[in-house]
């Protein structure tokens, strides 16, 4: 049997290179294996923090029986969801014609064309509860590929139809929602609040970080989302030892969580807790973002600058396998104890959310040592992950990139990322990055129903099997790619006055506005761009001498018109020293042309739609 997943870049695709299951990587060469010897596919999803997919691992994939007969009628096939986002949501939404509680580890049964004909999650090796066995389910599907082909193939083709069918239906373009509509929203969002145990509905309990950050920016959300922050701030979701966040909890007051901890939820949860502080001032918000950027920084962050995908659930204590067990032990008993390992995976797309999260908190919390770290990240990213031609790659590990195509995640993610960075430290380079990358998606999407698209197309695979959306729209634990894409664009309108950015972005919203305004606990990071999009863009740009605290130095006067302005609500906030203003101007950045500063001292220029006030040298002026 060949190991075809020894060498893979993906740490969960090594993780089963010794099972004894015949595992090919996503790719055509294993459809082309299923249609020479007439067989079905399985394609087998999940990821290397996830618990139940450990669990399944060792009761069925490291089982010799099992695998002998998932190699002897079956083409196996195992996809790390995070190097894969695109055919992961291709089959989740294939999925979710055979089954209601999808998650991981997601198993489809598909022909060897790639069109799924059945799907679950999580099968046992022994039948418990009303739930078969996995391998009763495998012979269920052999019995059905053998004896009811023609039923088989049909189901298939109708899933494919149904899918394409309603990613239309999905991409319809409405109106904008205007203000009274988005706190309809938000009023939708408080009647889910647990009024005993904070958060939005029962168990299980996630964190949903673009929800807050909606709220956090509407007037009439502000409370409801700082009651929330302050709630999971105090509950077992935060790891008190090191300050990370939990993926989420199972149970409606925070405890039991799974304990595997994501570079995505930490990075939003920094930002979204960064903002409360802006907000409030109180002293609870800023030591929870100390915490979570303590974690990022010294949990996560790779040799480099980059940050790693997550920490696992699991750690080994006495020779077990044991979920949560490091976290169960105090700083003292930690320190005998081997942590749970990393997915040392390098995503792009949740590097980009980490370098933003930690440039906007490191502005606002006044840390200069984030704003460094956000631009070491952005760095690592782009000379790792940035080819020739300026297209991206989606993952790497140790610097070997992965096959994986882009997504729209990863440009907009990443550029999103770099220009909070350009805002928060001046840095040129990357507010010219962040601008090529969305260039590219929106020639990409030359004149389609949508304004970005993948540059270079999508995986070329997933497109043959009929499965793929052009345009993903929905949202989970962190912005679609859809989303991403158009803040960054909208954040480039305000640093450049360039109305086809503008113009962009909002087509892009417009596609989701339907369902946002439908679901709003799912679409939290549209409707917090939608919540910008709603009234007059403001702008702020503070320009000083280098000695005065911008681009990574402290303040000089902790109480003065830096400190004042880093706090400011505006929808851009902008930090620069005078000749990186000047640098910026010159590259296309119209905001900046002629801002400088007025007798030596920081300077303030408070626009509306680029219509800016006189220049102000004061905390009370500003």
């Amino acid at each position: 049997m060949t190991n075809r997943l020894a060498g893979a870049i993906s740490p969960y695709l090594r993780a089963h290179a010794e099972n004894p299951v015949d595992w090919f990587p996503w790719g055509p060469e294993a459809f082309a294996e299923a249609r020479r010897r007439d067989v079905p596919v399985i394609v087998s999803i999940g990821y290397a923090t996830c618990h139940w997919c450990h669990v399944m691992a060792r009761e069925s994939f490291s089982d010799p029986a099992v695998a002998a007969l998932m190699n002897e009628r079956f083409v196996s096939i195992k996809v790390d969801r995070e190097e894969h986002p695109d055919v992961d949501a291709a089959y989740l939404s294939a999925a979710s014609a055979f089954t209601e509680g999808l998650g991981w580890p997601l198993t489809v049964f598909a022909t060897s064309s790639g069109r799924a004909f059945f799907a679950g999650t999580y099968f046992p090796p022994v039948g418990m509860g009303g739930r078969p066995s996995f391998t009763q389910i495998l012979d269920a599907v052999v019995d059905a590929w053998t004896e009811r082909r023609a039923e088989v193939e049909s189901d298939a083709g109708k899933v494919g139809e149904a899918l394409a069918s309603a990613a239309a239906r999905a991409t319809t373009a409405s109106e904008l929602p205007d203000g009274r509509a988005l706190d309809t929203a938000v009023g939708a969002l408080a009647e889910t609040e647990d009024p005993l145990y904070g958060g939005f509905g029962g168990a299980p309990k996630f964190p949903v970080a673009p929800v807050l950050g909606f709220l956090l920016d509407r007037p009439s959300g502000r409370e409801l989302a700082q009651r929330t922050l302050r709630r999971m701030a105090d509950s077992p979701l935060r790891d008190a030892v090191d300050g990370g966040f939990f993926r989420y909890a199972t149970r409606r007051d925070w405890s039991d969580p799974h304990y595997e901890r994501m570079l995505y939820d930490n990075a939003q949860l920094l930002d979204a807790y960064a903002t409360a502080w802006a907000q409030t001032g109180e002293e609870w918000a800023e030591r929870t973002a100390d915490g979570v950027a303590a974690f990022l920084l010294g949990v996560l962050r790779r040799p480099g600058g980059a940050f790693a995908s997550a920490q696992d659930s699991e750690s080994t204590i006495d020779g077990a396998r044991v979920e949560g067990g490091y976290y169960h032990a105090d700083p003292a008993e930690r320190a005998r104890l081997t942590p749970p390992a990393i997915d040392e995976k390098v995503l792009t797309g949740w590097n980009g959310f980490a370098i933003g999260a930690l440039a906007r908190a490191g502005r606002i919390l006044n840390r200069p040592a984030w704003i460094v770290a956000a631009g070491e990240a952005a760095r690592s990213v782009l000379e790792t992950h940035r080819r020739p031609d300026g297209t991206l790659g989606r993952a790497s590990v140790d610097g070997a990139v992965s096959d994986a195509v882009a997504t729209l995640e990863d440009y907009g993610g990443l550029a999103g990322g770099l220009l909070e960075l350009a805002a928060a430290s001046g840095d040129v380079e990357a507010a010219t990055a962040a601008r090529e990358l969305v260039d590219l998606c929106l020639e990409a999407a030359d004149g389609g129903d949508c304004p970005f698209a993948v540059p270079g197309g999508g995986d070329p695979l997933l497109q043959s099997t009929g499965l793929a959306v052009r345009v993903d729209p929905s949202e989970g634990a962190y912005p679609s790619g859809l989303t991403a894409t158009a803040s960054a664009a909208h954040t480039l309108f305000l640093m450049t006055a360039g109305r086809r950015y503008e113009r962009a972005a909002r087509e892009a919203m417009r596609l989701v506005a339907g369902p946002a305004a439908s679901v709003p606990s799912a679409f939290g990071a549209a409707l917090a761009l939608m919540s910008r999009l709603e009234g007059e863009p403001q702008q702020l740009v503070v320009v000083s001498e280098p000695a005065e605290g911008v681009a990574g130095k402290p303040d000089a006067d902790p109480e003065g018109l830096v400190a004042v302005a880093r706090r400011h609500p505006a929808d851009l906030v902008a930090l620069v020293e005078a000749s990186q203003g000047a640098a910026l101007a010159e590259a296309g950045f119209e905001l900046f042309a002629a801002r400088g500063t007025r007798d030596g001292l920081p300077t303030a220029y408070l626009c509306r739609d680029f219509v800016c006030k006189l220049p102000v040298t004061t905390p009370a002026g500003l």
